[in-house]
């Protein structure tokens, strides 16, 4: 049977590195769109045998040249998002709206199999929030193109390269104090970038065509329990403490001065919302892929860059169980 072509924007990040892996290894053709050949090349072309992975250097917003990469495809997976703006170019809804209604619009056009394009979840509540609002509309504009859509709306993703568990462990284990937002109780279901992988991987190869899948991972965890938990993986002592939303929105407008920030102030408003399945939507579990990987056994596997001795540390690490015991008992 002749392999059928996958067009991936935003391949060379975390889940878009997992993706290609499964789909060249199950006999499909890849190709991926990157902005900078040069510099992520290197990394995507080990992902598979020569011939399955075409790498194109594109602006994505240049229609007339990733116009013709449809005319060769048959699925087209988007991973393209920001979690916070930058300059005039990059906002949210370029990124989030404009860019995923082309795309939908030419998938249309050239009369594409299946568009898989990943969103966020919690965004129906956000309100308030601008990430969330132009995540939204993106979802309505590929709906109203492109019916056969299947929108993955995962929970905060993370693995050994997120800007989630390295960012706190970095600041942990720099800080004497963290402060916790909204008191440490909203909620989360962090799901691991190779369970939400194997998710879009399922829906491609079981033809799913479900509008709104929701992806979480099996646990879910208050942002109090994660900075505890990262804390007791890395072997730290902190104080968390409480910070009122005034003082709270203070120290977002600083983070926001520096290149990478670690908090916005849109993020706080996200912050207000738990990062959990609606129970409106189907999850993963319910398509057939329940999530397998939790969240201390994950990190356990590269925290110890944020330990002292690093991987020689002779301090044992707490199983997942012993950790869950730990968190009840306090």
């Amino acid at each position: 049977m002749k392999a059928k072509n996958v067009l991936i924007f935003g391949c060379s990040g975390q889940i878009g590195r997992s993706i290609v892996r499964k789909l060249t290894k199950d006999n499909y053709t890849v190709t991926a769109v990157t902005r900078n050949i040069h510099q992520k090349g290197i990394v995507l072309k080990p992902l598979g045998n020569a011939g399955y992975i075409n790498i194109v250097e594109a602006n994505i917003f240049d229609e007339n040249k990733i116009r013709e990469l449809f005319k060769k495809a048959d699925i087209c997976i988007n991973l393209v998002g920001i979690l916070y703006e930058q300059k005039k170019v990059n906002t949210f809804k370029n990124i989030h709206t404009v860019f995923p209604s082309i795309l939908a619009k030419l998938c249309k056009e050239y009369n594409l199999k299946h568009f898989i394009h990943l969103s966020a979840l919690g965004i129906n509540k956000a309100v308030d929030s601008e990430y969330a609002k132009s995540k939204l509309m993106g979802e309505n504009e590929i709906l109203r193109n492109f019916p056969l859509a299947t929108i993955l709306r995962p929970s905060v993703v993370y693995s050994v390269e997120d800007n989630f568990t390295t960012s706190f462990m970095s600041i942990l284990n720099k800080l004497p104090f963290f402060p916790l937002y909204y008191s440490g109780r909203t909620l989360f279901a962090p799901i691991h970038s190779s369970d939400l992988a194997d998710t879009i991987h399922h829906v491609i190869t079981k033809n799913i065509y479900s509008k709104i899948i929701e992806c979480v991972g099996p646990e879910v965890i208050t942002f109090k329990e994660i900075l505890e938990r990262l804390l007791k993986l890395i072997g730290k002592k902190r104080i968390l403490l409480p910070f009122p939303l005034k003082v709270a929105e203070l120290s977002a407008r600083f983070f926001e001065i520096l290149p990478k920030p670690l908090l916005t102030r849109d993020q706080l408003r996200l912050l207000k919302y738990d990062n959990v399945p609606s129970g409106k939507y189907k999850t993963n579990s319910d398509i057939g892929m329940p999530s397998k990987r939790y969240f201390n056994e994950e990190v356990k596997k590269y925290c110890y860059m944020w330990r002292e001795g690093g991987q020689f540390s002779t301090e044992k690490y707490l199983s997942n169980s012993d950790l869950k015991n730990k968190t009840d008992q306090n």
